[in-house]
């Protein structure tokens, strides 16, 4: 094990993956001569040089287009958005052109592609800068969404995305990069498709994902002080997402919170909610919490903005709820 910031685990991942295989590249917004916009690809301009490292215009249906374009000739593209809101600009070519045209063309044509890049808020950055599209991009078949909460988990499951045959749309955050944690040293990889259970608890299930799931990890410490248990699933991958485990921590537990950064119209959270109700309905002792978003654009003001985030309170009221407490 060693000890690595979130942004130098992700540029460890795209490192060795191109040192490995040549026809991996990284394109976007000031990767190359900047380093990254957070510097998450220090150092990979020296070692690679500017055919493999590639700097672009402000321009990214452009990019984004190259980069589907280039795996029908056998590459296969990081695409790096300095955020995912400026994906909205290039959405045309994920959704209609890399996650299609492995059906559209008879299989003749995979699309091994990674779209990467910060979701979510990160602070005062206004209503168009803080969007969370995972429950979007989840929506369309033929793509793959993962989000990471932690560096070991971005390392792992990056190598993994940049190494499968099909799109992938790989979600950050500006928040997380500084974070640090012990990452396995070696080809370490965690496949797609696989919740983890980062604490074991008895009482209460409660699932997430991405930078949000730190407000669980702070509920469930103040709720063990009171003799609450609580289980916590990162999901790593939104999808394909890993029923299985939710299912079967939720007959464990009996209860269910989700807490998750979206707003609260037809999520992921809506999703996991249906699924367990469908599957595990018997075994539920109380109704499903889902804590979201307000229903709002991002504020700006800082007041407006915690009280629109969901936080650690909001997940200790959702499980006294279901805990009847």
């Amino acid at each position: 094990m060693k000890t690595l910031q979130f942004r130098q685990a992700i540029a460890e991942a795209m490192t060795e993956e191109m040192r490995q295989d040549e026809t991996v590249y990284l394109m976007g917004e000031e990767v190359a001569e900047y380093n990254g916009a957070y510097k998450a690809s220090k150092g990979m301009l020296d070692e690679f040089g500017p055919d493999r490292v590639l700097d672009t215009p402000i321009s990214e249906l452009g990019f984004a287009g190259i980069g589907v374009g280039s795996t029908m000739t056998g590459n296969r593209p990081i695409i790096e958005f300095m955020t995912f809101n400026f994906a909205l600009v290039g959405i045309d070519q994920i959704i209609n052109n890399a996650a299609k045209i492995r059906q559209m063309s008879g299989g003749q044509f995979p699309c091994p592609i990674v779209f990467r890049g910060p979701t979510g808020s990160a602070g005062q950055l206004a209503a168009t800068h803080s969007q969370a599209f995972e429950s979007w991009y989840a929506n369309c078949p033929g793509l793959k969404v993962v989000v990471p909460s932690n560096p070991a988990d971005a390392k792992g499951l990056l190598k993994s995305s940049i190494r499968d045959n099909d799109p992938v749309i790989f979600m950050e955050s500006e928040q997380m990069y500084g974070d640090k944690g012990e990452v396995p040293e070696g080809d370490f990889t965690i496949p797609l498709g696989v919740a983890d259970i980062k604490r074991e608890g008895s009482d209460v299930t409660i699932v997430s994902f991405g930078k949000i799931i730190k407000e669980a990890y702070k509920a469930a410490d103040e709720l063990e002080k009171e003799g609450v248990s609580c289980e916590i699933i990162d999901l790593r991958t939104v999808k394909p997402l890993d029923y299985e485990a939710v299912l079967k921590s939720v007959k464990k537990t009996n209860r269910l919170v989700i807490l998750e950064e979206a707003w609260p119209f037809g999520n992921v959270a809506t999703e996991i909610t249906f699924h367990v109700q469908s599957h595990a309905f018997d075994y539920l002792d109380a109704p499903i919490e889902k804590i979201n978003t307000a229903d709002t654009p991002a504020p700006y003001s800082p007041v407006l903005l915690e009280q629109w985030l969901p936080n650690s309170t909001d997940v200790v009221n959702a499980v006294k709820k279901v805990m009847y407490k």
